[in-house]
């Protein structure tokens, strides 16, 4: 009885152990798997796989060197230097070496004949293994995963257009933004940030303007999103833009000023407050005139001076008003003051006072802006009328 005992005791921490070593293995592989789907793990797949294509590339070549030149080697050491990290890529480089030194000796010397390996395909491999293994480098410095490097700049500039998404208004309004960076980048240093906030009834709205342009602002566009839109609906209307002046100036940028224009309108009344940094002004339209009025407030730049402040102009939108907001990039040339700018941005947009400003921002942009390298950005916040609402 004693020994059965044992022998059940036994089993059962056999089968114990067997269950827990399965569940090390299976978690084991699950991480690796992710890691490296992630970019995180190993390159030992991608490695292995380059490392089979040398000899297919040099068997090839003893084969039919006229159409299999020893040239070819250079598309595995362009793949590793894409894919794999330094110390994979010198392992692939010693095996590419090695298959040279093959062809080499089994094709005879180069000046016998043509298709064989000459002093010019070794500097032509050489020098393509000089230049990935730099770029494997960099990415390593830099801490880029070695195969989602080239996403993340998809994911940055995704965010920066997902925080750019206005939220969802009353029926009685209208509105729409429309960006477009400097030489047709996908990063821009226009950026805006919104909330309703005062449980719903008031729509805040921030339009900036990094220094700089492109690529070159589309970081410090992004952090300044970031945080402006944790401060916006935090703080008061009028407390924002100093806040934002002081988390500019902490940030201690050689090139850290920016311009910002600050709307709190109020949904229900149409009643509105403009703060503004050294920001353009805004246009609003009249639907009783047709005519546009510019409304500019007081304000220096973000990141100058510390104690800075801003003064608000207020104003109303009645139904079948509309209230543009820019940056300088659309009104603004070294060819065309602001003055001529603002002119000809509410020329063009009188053509749509009559049949309304749905889909208008994009074509204003086109219309006034198209060539211009500099980041444009435009702000169309439309209450409309009864005709407009009815259809």
């Amino acid at each position: 009885m004693a020994a059965e005992r044992g022998r059940r005791a036994e089993a059962e921490t056999f089968t114990a152990r067997l269950k827990m070593q399965w569940h090390r293995a299976r978690v084991g592989v699950r991480r690796a798997a992710v890691d490296y789907f992630r970019g995180d793990g190993s390159d030992w797949i991608a490695l292995g796989g380059l490392l089979l294509t040398i000899p297919v590339i040099a068997a090839l070549t003893l084969v039919d060197s006229v159409w299999f030149s020893p040239v070819a080697l250079v598309l595995p050491i362009v793949a590793g230097g894409l894919l794999l990290r330094p110390a994979s890529l010198l392992g692939l480089y010693a095996a590419a070496a090695t298959a040279l030194i093959v062809e080499s000796v089994r094709l005879g010397p180069y000046t016998e004949g043509p298709s064989r390996v000459t002093p010019g395909v070794v500097l032509v491999v050489a020098a393509c293994g000089f230049f990935g293994l730099l770029i494997a480098q960099f990415r390593s410095r830099v801490g880029v995963p070695w195969r989602r490097g080239g996403t993340m700049l998809f994911d940055l500039r995704e965010r920066i257009r997902v925080q750019s998404q206005l939220p969802r208004l009353p029926g009685t309004w209208h509105h729409e933004m429309a960006l477009r960076p400097a030489g047709g980048q996908s990063f821009s240093g226009d950026f805006v940030v919104a909330a309703r906030t005062n449980g719903g009834r008031t729509l805040e709205v921030v339009l900036t303007d990094v220094s700089g342009k492109g690529m070159d602002a589309g970081s410090r566009a992004l952090l300044l999103s970031g945080a402006f839109g944790g401060l916006l609906g935090s703080l008061p209307p009028h407390a924002f833009l100093p806040a934002a002046n002081g988390y500019l100036l902490r940030q201690d940028w050689e090139e850290g000023f920016a311009t910002s224009i600050h709307l709190v309108l109020d949904l229900d009344s149409g009643d509105y407050e403009l703060y503004s940094a050294g920001h353009p002004p805004g246009l609003q339209l009249s639907a009783g005139t047709g005519r546009w009025e510019e409304k500019a407030a007081e304000g220096p730049l973000l990141g100058v001076y510390d104690g800075a402040q801003f003064d608000s102009v207020k104003g109303s939108l009645r139904p079948g008003d509309v209230l543009m907001l820019f940056t300088d990039g659309l009104v603004e040339t070294a060819e065309r003051d602001i003055a001529e700018g603002i002119d000809r941005l509410t020329g063009e947009a009188d053509r749509y006072v009559a049949g309304g400003f749905h889909g208008a921002a994009w074509h204003l942009i086109e219309a006034v802006a198209k060539d211009v390298n500099d980041d444009r950005a435009l702000l169309l916040i439309c209450r409309e009328g009864p005709t407009a609402t009815a259809r």
